[in-house]
């Protein structure tokens, strides 16, 4: 059974799809990526939040992870207690940070890097 905001991955393409509802319905040919079961280094992986004026910062990594063509973070996003879904989509000339405006009080962000996968905040 697949659970609303989980990613899969085609095993042959690399396509990843994100559930949007949730059901019995399987996801055949594609993978279940689980946040955080990659090796790789966690300080640099692991999503960092801050609490802004107006909503939060989330920052890839205590020590910012590098963007370069090869090795970059594919969007970070910002999952809130009303329920929304905040996603920036980087390039690799982009630094790793994405700013989002909400008044939730509950929140952990994501990131999906292209060589090492997703990463949620603690």
């Amino acid at each position: 059974m697949s659970k609303r905001n989980e990613l899969y991955k085609c095993s042959e393409s690399g396509q990843i799809v994100e559930v949007l509802v949730g059901g019995e319905c399987g996801v055949a040919g594609m993978e279940h990526v689980v946040e955080n079961t990659t090796d790789a280094a966690t300080e640099k992986h692991v999503p960092v939040v801050e609490k802004i004026e107006g909503g939060y910062r989330v920052t890839v990594g205590e020590v910012e992870h590098p963007m370069t063509e090869a090795h970059s973070i594919l969007w970070i996003e910002l999952l809130t207690n009303n329920n929304e879904v905040l996603r920036k989509y980087l390039e690799p000339t982009d630094r790793p940070v994405a700013e989002f405006k909400t008044d939730a009080t509950e929140v952990y962000a994501r990131e999906y890097c292209n060589l090492h996968g997703l990463w949620r905040s603690k």
